[in-house]
């Protein structure tokens, strides 16, 4: 409720701090322009997201100040000091389109406000200090726009650094499958030579037929064959290279490894044997050989294929360059695709751990801006636990939230720094290796654009920032605060 009494006399305002170095005539106009209000304990003055139209400086009373953190209500401060001001603290700036309370003021007791409407603050100040004005206007736009091209300069500096690894990942199989399109050129042609010594009219049609059926046989034992230890290969290819050797089969040390890969054993040389006869075994034997060669180079090529598929799977995920900004997604699509963009990144001693809840519905959330929330999370662990360490990342349901757990097994954060961890600019690094807006972006992320939280618990040996996202949303307004 709202209670107007009389106006406030210039004398009185002067006891205010806020007040106290203006003239008379200031003053006077003050008093004259303003109003005071009284507001019942309890009750709210203004609140967080409407229209800020109005500036409150507290006369008497106490109030209590509260931001709104994933449909919460979160108490910053409380307090009864006379003269604390709030309300449209930044009706000055002309190039707000849209001025809205940043929090929420209640009396805590029966308290009595100075009210100015935002206008004729925003008047006062720039009439009465232009200095002040251009110098606060200037640091304002001056800090929003150099967060913002560091931000970005962030942004990429990440995705560079990502996409120098994946371009890594993606060379391996890339080689792999030109390596083995070459040689399995040189397969077939050695197969058709071969091909032509054994139909050169010594082998009828059943045998020939035979021969047929044997290597449709041995393209089936490449697809079951077993995967064996080094041991037990190394035994099985000595095995066949002694059976070669008896029967007079030249380069047996050669044939049996890729024989045995293919799933080939003893009884099925026999077999090969009694199907083309002594005279033939030679020519027979390489031909198939071949046959179980270019099988096994196709499924070679078959997997870098695949893995160069799934890497740019990945990428699309990660980037979401081909979707819509808000969405319906599976958190662990997300995560899935962060983590393959920093394979190439991770150090060899560091340890992987995924423990993802699979029953979590999926939610509505802007996925490529999540992504570069697990980014800035999975890197800062990264970056703490050096060469050697264990990076966890989990998923659970926490009432009608999700949660995504990153931790790491670093050093820890130390109490003094802590309470630091999200501010702008800030940043334990050295000079030079980060900008100290990677939480900053992720806070601004997590709970400005998704209404979640993020929270962080750290001990030596032990440190983890928890996501927290609402499982049901609507999606936010398109004039929302930019992360």
């Amino acid at each position: 409720m709202t209670t107007p009494t009389d106006r406030i006399t210039p004398d009185q305002l002067r006891t205010l701090f806020l007040f106290e170095a203006l003239d008379a005539d200031q003053l006077a106009w003050l008093a004259e322009h303003g109003r005071v209000e009284q507001r019942a304990g309890g009750t709210v003055v203004y609140a967080e997201g409407e229209a800020a139209t109005c500036f409150f400086v507290l006369l008497r009373g106490a109030v209590s100040l509260s931001r709104r953190v994933h449909g919460d209500e979160l108490e910053i401060s409380r307090t009864d000091q006379r003269g604390v001001y709030g309300g449209a603290t930044q009706a000055y700036l002309e190039d707000q389109s849209e001025k809205l309370y940043r929090n929420t003021l209640r009396a805590i007791v029966d308290s009595e406000f100075f009210v100015l409407p935002a206008e004729t603050f925003a008047e006062a100040v720039r009439s009465w200090f232009p200095m002040a004005m251009h110098l606060l206007e200037g640091l304002f736009v001056g800090m929003r726009d150099s967060q913002t091209i560091i931000g970005e300069r962030e942004r990429l500096l990440a995705l560079g650094s990502l996409s120098a690894g994946l371009t890594h990942e993606l060379n391996n199989p890339a080689a792999a499958a030109v390596r083995a399109t070459s040689v399995l050129r040189d397969r077939v042609a050695g197969m058709r030579h071969k091909l032509a010594m054994i139909a050169d009219g010594r082998l009828d049609g059943t045998r020939l037929h035979g021969l047929v059926e044997l290597q449709e046989e041995a393209v089936a034992r490449v697809a079951t064959a077993p995967k064996l230890t080094p041991m037990a290969a190394s035994d099985a290819e000595d095995v066949v290279t002694d059976w070669l050797d008896e029967h007079d089969v030249s380069g047996a040390w050669d044939l049996a490894p890729t024989l045995v890969a293919g799933g080939a054993d003893v009884d099925w040389l026999e077999r090969v044997t009694a199907c083309v006869g002594p005279a033939d075994l030679e020519a027979a034997v390489r031909w198939l050989t071949y046959t179980v060669e270019t099988e096994l180079l196709m499924r070679e090529i078959g997997d870098a294929v695949t893995r160069i598929s799934g890497l740019v799977g990945a990428a699309k995920q990660y980037s979401q360059l081909d979707r819509a900004p808000f969405q319906v997604v599976d958190v662990h699509d997300l995560l899935d695709a962060t983590l393959v963009m920093f394979k190439a990144k991770m150090p060899a001693g560091v340890k992987l751990v995924k423990e993802y809840d699979r029953e979590l519905p999926p939610v509505p959330a802007y996925a490529a801006e999540l992504n570069q929330v697990w980014t800035n999370l999975i890197d800062n662990a990264l970056g703490a636990m050096g060469e050697k360490g264990t990076l966890t990342v989990r998923t659970s349901r926490d009432g009608d939230l999700l949660t995504v757990d990153v931790a790491d097994t670093g050093p820890g954060i130390s109490p003094d720094v802590r309470p630091r961890i999200f501010e702008p600019f800030f940043t334990t690094k050295p000079v030079g290796a980060g900008t100290g807006l990677g939480l900053d972006i992720s806070y601004r992320i997590v709970v400005h654009k998704h209404h979640g939280d993020i929270r962080v618990e750290s001990e030596p040996g032990s440190t983890t920032f928890r996501v927290l996202l609402p499982l049901t949303a609507e999606q936010p307004h398109p004039g929302g605060e930019s992360a």
